[in-house]
């Protein structure tokens, strides 16, 4: 692990911050409670009132380069914090914004951290390209998974060969405790373009037989304010939730990652789709398993050991409810949550000053 040269006493912290998702801001929550005391951080934002007033920080316009750079200007050091930022799904447009972020830092003298960072995908020879530079301009960068850790190694060779490897940051937020034996199922839930009518038909058939087996409500707690919000409702209008189902679920809204543990810590069981779902459940000593959309959730649950289905091809109702009733009121062992958070804190090195 390389540490920065110095203390950042007013960072620029860029990310996806302020887009109204629970995961986002628990991302940012573990950035900042691992700079060091006294620091200034200005976070770049979509929603700039939400970030200041929940984190008590500065915040520059996040969709707007200029003020972004003027902000830049202002910082003493620039970390790309979390989700992965360096990527052209997105669009072109996007990547060379980070692009433009880092190559100014450089310019200005101020170090670049890529902290807790995927990489990729990169689907243009011109993305691969540029990213090819870019790495060997980094003072320090963690990977939240080995496929980008090698991706960079590939792009950037030496450079990049002794970065971290270490599993999400989100693990180092604060634990609670579970006291969830009989409570509700939670969903974690999101739209998803692998899941046809057919699959959602099969999904909700298999938790209403679940939830009416048990005698448990069911309670919906959309992660990201505007992919996930209204899911329910939207399944209902479409005729996909079963009546008997409708009858026991309810969506409840969420502001912080607390309030998400709060209600997974009284859960009998948590099945997650989105990946902070899943490790903030699991940080609450919840019970859970996994529905994985991406292989990045596949991942987190194995280094688990949570059962997990994959959306394509998607189990039968029947194979999904027998797996689910097994983990029912059975939380994780306590050891494999354990070393997700060791492995976690690794990310945090790279925001201390180096030793002499």
């Amino acid at each position: 692990m390389t540490p920065t040269s110095a203390v950042l006493a007013r960072p620029l912290l860029c990310g996806y911050y302020g887009e109204h998702n629970i995961g986002d801001d628990a991302l940012l929550q573990a950035l900042l409670s691992g700079l060091p005391a006294g620091a200034k951080p200005c976070v770049t934002a979509a929603d700039q009132q939400q970030v200041q007033q929940r984190f008590g920080v500065f915040t520059c316009d996040r969709r707007r380069l200029r003020s972004t750079l003027r902000a830049l200007a202002d910082c003493d050091g620039l970390i790309l914090g979390g989700g992965s930022l360096l990527q052209d799904s997105t669009s072109w447009r996007s990547l060379l914004y980070y692009a433009a972020l880092i190559l100014t830092a450089r310019l200005q003298g101020k170090p670049v951290i890529l902290w807790a960072q995927g990489l990729g995908p990169l689907r243009r020879r011109r993305s691969r390209v540029l990213v090819s530079r870019l790495l060997p301009l980094v003072s320090a960068a963690s990977w939240r998974d080995r496929q980008s850790a090698a991706l960079a190694q590939r792009l950037a060779g030496v450079s990049r060969a002794m970065d971290p490897v270490a599993a999400d940051p989100v693990w180092t937020l604060p634990p609670m405790h579970w006291r969830g034996r009989g409570g509700p199922i939670v969903l974690a839930w999101r739209s998803s373009s692998l899941l046809s009518d057919a699959d959602w038909r099969v999904l909700l058939q298999a938790l209403s037989s679940l939830a009416e087996q048990n005698d448990r409500p069911v309670l919906w707690l959309p992660l990201h304010d505007i992919q996930d919000g209204g899911l329910m409702e939207r399944l209902k209008g479409q005729g996909l939730l079963p009546e008997s189902l409708a009858a026991r679920s309810r969506e409840i809204r969420l502001q912080r990652p607390e309030e998400l543990m709060a209600q997974a810590s009284a859960a009998g069981l948590v099945l997650a789709m989105r990946l902070h779902g899943l490790i903030l459940a699991a940080r609450a000593g919840a019970p859970v398993s996994a529905l994985s959309y991406d292989p990045k959730v596949a991942a987190a649950a194995d280094a688990l050991g949570c059962p997990w289905a994959d959306l394509q091809p998607l189990p039968s109702a029947d194979a999904l409810t027998s797996s689910w009733q097994q983990q029912l009121d059975q939380p994780l062992p306590s050891a494999a949550i354990a070393a997700q958070v060791q492995s976690a804190a690794q990310h945090q090195g790279l925001l201390k000053p180096a030793t002499p």
